[in-house]
């Protein structure tokens, strides 16, 4: 664009201009020791589409390369690999409830949970429950069916509680699926306590909401699910790799599962 624009009799400075970008990054050409590194973090990229240059410059050392985060950035903008710049979330605004923890201050300590609603490629409704460890960040299950109620709920923390322990408070809004009087009964005689967050403010489950907007733009946006056992398969292959796989920032770019097993060694 800029060279067409200079065939035209304009100067340089005004064909940058025009064609919206500095004229550092239409002078800048990649030494040939960058273009390796750029075309891995291409492949990575298009591999990886909501990932940005932190968690690509993880799996670039990951791989064994040898590159500063400085670098990696540096290449990312110049060649257009940026995402868009998302929304400021909305803050919470209320007082916290003194009675219950805010933040969970082991693995099992909290466990959150929430409901996730998609569909299938011919219009079917999929409804998906899912349940994460809000310390370690680890997704403990991805429960996916036509409908959810109360005993599914149940059947999904019981077959968890059973692989790895109980937690000691399991938050989640006021669903009704949630709230109804026999899961309560059945999480008390397990000892565990409830954490309902107060209507309208979904901040206070904030790391359950912030996994399913993840689930939602790397998995239920990125699959064509013809038919629901197709659903649970892609959804669990993507579990297992948010876990194992995709480094997470809030742990130091690690994945959950290597947090985990940081803090249990």
């Amino acid at each position: 664009m800029v060279g067409l624009l200079q065939q035209q009799g304009l100067s340089h400075r005004q064909s940058c201009r025009l064609a919206g970008i500095s004229r550092s990054v239409d002078n800048y050409s990649a030494s040939a020791q960058n273009q390796p590194l750029l075309e891995r973090m291409k492949v990575l990229a298009f591999e990886h589409m909501e990932y940005g240059y932190r968690r690509i410059w993880a799996l670039l050392k990951r791989e064994g390369w040898h590159v500063s985060l400085k670098r990696v950035k540096r290449l990312w903008k110049l060649n257009g690999l940026q995402l868009p710049r998302r929304k400021p979330r909305q803050r919470r605004r209320g007082p916290c409830v003194a009675q219950y923890p805010c933040q969970a201050i082991a693995p099992n300590h909290v466990w959150s949970l929430d409901f996730v609603a998609d569909r299938l490629g011919h219009g079917g409704r999929l409804r998906m429950l899912t349940l994460v460890d809000e310390f370690t960040r680890e997704c403990l299950a991805i429960s996916v069916k036509r409908s959810q109620k109360a005993v599914d709920v149940q059947e999904t923390l019981a077959q968890v509680i059973k692989e790895r322990g109980k937690p000691c408070y399991l938050r989640s809004d006021n669903g009704s699926e949630f709230i109804e009087k026999s899961l309560q009964k059945w999480l008390k005689e397990k000892g565990v306590a409830s954490i309902f967050i107060e209507p309208g403010s979904p901040w206070q489950n904030g790391k359950c909401e912030s996994f399913n907007g993840k689930l939602r733009a790397e998995c239920l946006n990125a699959n064509y699910f013809r038919t629901l056992r197709e659903a649970k398969v892609l959804i669990e292959m993507w579990r297992k790799k948010y876990n194992t796989f995709r480094p997470h920032r809030a742990l130091n770019l690690r994945t959950p599962a290597e947090f985990a097993q940081s803090w249990n060694g």
